[in-house]
């Protein structure tokens, strides 16, 4: 009787022990196989792939790259000290209305915008601005003809977000030297335009009536 112990047959005992050897060790290796498997994918997860150290990498060169980029539009928009360059400026011309009915003054205003990517600071001192109405050919009043000096007003520009100057008000006359008497300048549905200047800076003009 052949048994787990004692094998029989026509083969001597050890071939036998060999085979049964050979069988466990098979068992062994697929039970081996199979724990692998069920255990190898909580190893991926807390193991980084060279996939995921190959994404962080790049993210991490691309935000590298996107500092010095900053760095570089900080330095060709603006100057040694952080002042706007003209370039990265626009002016505009602005009145508070389109027309005015006799007696009312028009109010005045320059507004600014820095077209950059990056903060720059600007001097915006009253006595640079210039603001002057004229229509046609002819230039009716100026600001800078009778203009105080005044303290230097340093303002930061943020991109794309304009700031308007202080409202100036218009009396409706001929701009003359201080010690001069002043004149008003026709009405009755005359069109004037508002040119306004700061620095470099000149804008479009604005038109406008006075009725």
């Amino acid at each position: 009787m052949s048994t787990l112990r004692n094998p029989v047959g026509p083969q001597p005992p050890q071939v036998y022990w060999r085979r049964r050897l050979m069988v466990l060790l098979g068992l062994v290796a697929v039970i081996v196989v199979i724990v692998l498997i069920v255990v190898r994918p909580g190893a991926d997860a807390s193991t980084p792939s060279s996939e995921d150290e190959t994404s962080s990498s790049s993210q991490e060169t691309e935000a590298d790259a996107s500092d010095e980029r900053d760095v570089a539009n900080a330095e060709d928009e603006t100057a040694d000290d952080g002042t706007c360059k003209t370039q990265n400026l626009t002016i505009e011309a602005l009145t508070d209305k389109d027309a005015y009915a006799g007696g009312e003054l028009p109010q005045l205003t320059m507004r600014l915008t820095n077209i950059g990517t990056v903060p720059c600071i600007l001097d915006v001192t009253p006595s640079k601005q210039v603001f002057e109405v004229g229509s046609g050919a002819e230039a009716y009043w100026t600001s800078s003809d009778c203009q105080a000096e005044s303290e230097a007003i340093m303002v930061t520009l943020a991109p794309n977000e304009p700031q308007s100057t202080t409202a100036l008000s218009w009396d409706r006359t001929r701009s003359l030297p201080c010690d001069a008497s002043t004149q008003p300048v026709p009405a009755g549905d005359v069109t004037y335009h508002l040119q306004v200047r700061l620095g470099e800076l000149e804008s479009a003009k604005k038109p406008f009536r006075l009725l």
